[in-house]
């Protein structure tokens, strides 16, 4: 998978030997080598660690032993094996391709996953990002993004269509409220069984999610309705829809903490127990011969965060807001830059585009830009009158002038054509309706948002809507007075590799303190000193 490209450096640090190490940098290296064996002994000299498997000589007393570990060995080898990664880890989708494909391809040229960031994206610009990927990776692995579309189905359903020919096999479905048409089809379009009566499961996908009954529809087989529907109308055959039923309709759940973007803000360590308690209920009733996985997701940015997610039971472990920064990001330098000199205060909670009327949020980045303000002001606007025509003058000629930098006809004009194009249906319904006329509008504001932040759209900067969690700051942290610091070294897989390693490293140190050896706190910290990919 690396061959033609780029290799990745041999995780060895000194080479083996009998010589006890005493002092920070040797036990350092000890432990980063990951390979190897160690054992703790006693000696007149103190406690040190040694590269042997636990038999003791003169003069010695071993205290404790730890095995090799690979970052392989973490979370759940089915994920592994399903996805045909080196790792139980993915890097989660970003609207309007931030996770992009220069993204996805780095990272499955490491043996890694990378989700290509489809929401918001054209039909013509992911059918282009399919060919891409999948030319440069024709064995994976890589999956791709469906963001739920309540208010444009069709746009929901193109998308799956687009997936269906080109033969993606996974998605990772976000934002779902309840499980649509789509979805589903794509599920059921790819079951079929072998010669042995096994389901065979072509279509896979990961729900991102962070509410229990979302989570329960996914953990359970396909709704009758959806599947009698799809089946009435040809969609899918007789055949899959009795298969579907015997699935969950999903494989594995990534069960969504404090992130960017679209998320409810609760804790990790309240919500993983809760979703693995729920999956094994269902489990119970279903018995289903591969239960859906539980992953994690929000908050996943330092060797720490990744290390204690898998000790909590995650079957893998996925990143966000760290990606937003990464060099292969599709997003401007300006908005890189902010995002890397962020703290964890620097977020904020803000209406979204997708979801506008039915008042969903987005943790957004404030530092550097006023997108948190602005959109809350639209929406209480929104709430408050009953169209555009409403709104007082001088409440009008400030969304004129600070907001929108144009009149609201010419928003509306710009509108039009959009729609013309996108939905012609919407558009009738907003000719009808002045509230739905009006919301279109403000959604004009916060779509160009995203897009103006991913140009660097000169003039905009304030308005730059920058989908970002606290987990920014507490990488900016990890990474300072590293080479990981500037922008120009974050590159996602050097990234994700460090992550990975550093949770071994942080392991094999635990292991060693859970057998009562004590160890100087200045090993705590894992660094990241240099690439672990380099370029042939």
């Amino acid at each position: 998978m690396l061959e033609n490209t780029r290799s990745i450096k041999k995780e060895m640090g000194t080479p083996f030997t009998k010589e006890i190490a005493y002092s920070i940098n040797e036990l350092r290296d000890c432990l980063l080598n990951l390979d190897a064996p160690l054992t703790a002994v006693l000696t007149t000299e103190g406690t040190g660690l040694v590269y042997h498997a636990g038999a003791s000589e003169d003069g010695q007393k071993v205290l404790a032993w730890v095995p090799p570990v690979g970052i392989g060995q973490f979370g759940d080898p089915g994920f592994l094996r399903d996805y045909g990664v080196r790792a139980a880890y993915y890097a989660g989708a970003m609207a309007n391709a931030i996770a992009s494909t220069q993204m996805v391809i780095a990272l499955g040229q490491a043996g890694l996953m990378g989700v290509y960031g489809a929401g918001g994206v054209s039909p013509e610009r992911i059918e282009e990002a399919i060919k891409q990927i999948q030319s440069a990776l024709p064995e994976g692995p890589y999956a791709f993004n469906l963001l739920h579309s309540p208010f444009e189905p069709q746009v929901e359903q193109h998308t799956v269509e687009l997936y269906l020919r080109y033969g993606v096999q996974t998605v990772e479905a976000a934002a779902f409220i309840r499980l649509s048409d789509s979805l589903v089809q794509y599920r059921a379009a790819g079951l079929s069984q072998d010669a042995d009566g096994r389901v065979v499961i072509k279509n896979r996908i990961i729900a991102k999610l962070s509410r229990t009954e979302v989570a329960v529809q996914f953990m359970q087989p396909a709704p009758e309705k959806i599947l009698e529907s799809l089946l009435a109308a040809g969609r899918i055959s007789a055949d899959q829809a009795r298969l579907a039923r015997l699935v969950p309709v999903a494989d594995d759940i990534t069960v969504e903490a404090d992130s960017g973007g679209h998320t409810d803000q609760r804790p990790l360590v309240c919500l993983l127990p809760t979703m693995l308690a729920l999956r094994d209920e269902i489990q119970a009733q279903y018995e289903y011969a591969h239960p859906p996985r539980v992953g994690v997701g929000g908050g996943i940015g330092t060797p720490e965060a990744v290390l204690a997610a898998y000790m909590m039971g995650a079957a893998y472990v996925v990143t966000g807001s760290i990606n937003h920064a990464s060099v292969e990001a599709g997003t401007s330098a300006h908005t890189k830059q902010l995002l890397a000199t962020a703290a964890m205060t620097d977020v904020a909670m803000a209406p979204s585009a997708d979801m506008f009327e039915m008042g969903g949020r987005v943790q957004v980045l404030k530092k550097g830009t006023l997108f948190a303000m602005r959109p809350q002001k639209l929406y209480e606007l929104y709430t408050s009158y009953a169209s555009v025509e409403d709104i007082p003058p001088q409440e009008r000629q400030r969304l004129e002038t600070k907001v929108f930098q144009r009149s609201l006809e010419t928003v509306w004009a710009d509108t039009e054509r959009f729609f013309q194009k996108r939905d012609p249906a919407q558009l009738e319904k907003a000719r009808k309706n002045p509230k739905m006329k009006m919301a279109l509008i403000f959604r004009w504001y916060l779509g160009l948002a995203s897009r103006w932040s991913c140009i660097g759209e000169p003039g905009r900067e304030m308005d730059y809507q920058i989908w970002c969690g606290p987990v920014m700051g507490t990488f900016n942290d990890w990474a300072r007075g590293t080479y990981l610091e500037p922008v120009n070294n974050r590159h996602a897989a050097n990234i994700a590799l460090h992550l990975l390693r550093g949770c071994a490293y942080r392991y094999r140190l635990q292991s060693l303190r859970v057998q009562g050896i004590q160890l100087p706190t200045t090993l705590d910290l894992y660094r990241p000193e240099s690439p672990l990919i380099v370029s042939e």
